[in-house]
């Protein structure tokens, strides 16, 4: 859901839509598994704070650990280990929490996900290898559909991976443009081209536009 100039801010949105078309939209497009970065995470799911490591730091290197087998996950983005999370992620997201992070995150963070049941993905020395990910998301956890519900930044880098196959986009019935705010896609180089798109569909609800476009991968 964005505004009519495709900003995103989450608080901003709820203010110029108050219906639940959003939700639906998604339920229909049939992801049982979600995607959000570390920004939206901290925003509305992950406790105030960051981990305080105990112990001198070790890499942890590639790893995985599946608390739970599931037809669904809410993944999310951490790369280097620093959020906090309540006891019980799965009553929280209504589905296990399963945290994709870097390589150079600590053991000692690792252990604490695992001690909270939380599922985790170690992939990518210099940052999170989303490509590696996602695949093993694919081979291993099950994830055969996926819905980014991220922020701009984390849109922007799966859009130039092209690890995007469809642009599912709602527009409400407002406009932020402040100064600053994210867009629905944002922080892509400056030297990146436009993506290309192919139209799908494109529906109204009650003054509310949906959108959805095929990407063009080449």
């Amino acid at each position: 859901m964005a505004s009519l100039d495709g900003r995103i801010d989450c608080e901003m949105t709820e203010q110029i839509d108050d219906t639940n078309y959003y939700y639906e939209a998604l339920s229909s497009l049939d992801c049982p598994s979600t995607l959000e970065g570390k920004t939206t995470l901290l925003k509305h799911y992950a406790q105030n704070g960051v981990f305080q490591p105990k112990a001198v730091h070790e890499d942890a290197g590639q790893q995985l650990y599946r608390a739970e087998e599931s037809k669904g996950y809410a993944v999310g983005v951490d790369t280097y280990g620093s959020l906090l999370w309540d006891d019980n992620t799965t009553d929280l997201f209504g589905r296990p929490l399963l945290m994709i992070l870097s390589e150079q995150t600590s053991q000692e963070y690792l252990d604490y996900l695992k001690h909270k049941h939380i599922s985790y993905i170690t992939t990518g020395r210099d940052g999170i290898d989303l490509t590696s990910a996602l695949d093993t998301l694919r081979t291993v956890f099950g994830v055969d559909r996926l819905a980014l519900v991220g922020g701009g930044h984390i849109n922007g880098s799966m859009l130039d991976l092209g690890l995007i196959d469809e642009v599912s986009m709602m527009f409400g019935y407002g406009i932020d443009g402040r100064e600053g705010m994210a867009a629905s896609f944002d922080g892509r180089p400056m030297e990146s081209k436009p993506k290309r798109l192919a139209f799908k569909s494109v529906e109204e609800l009650d003054g509310i536009v949906w959108m959805r476009y095929q990407v063009i991968n080449d």
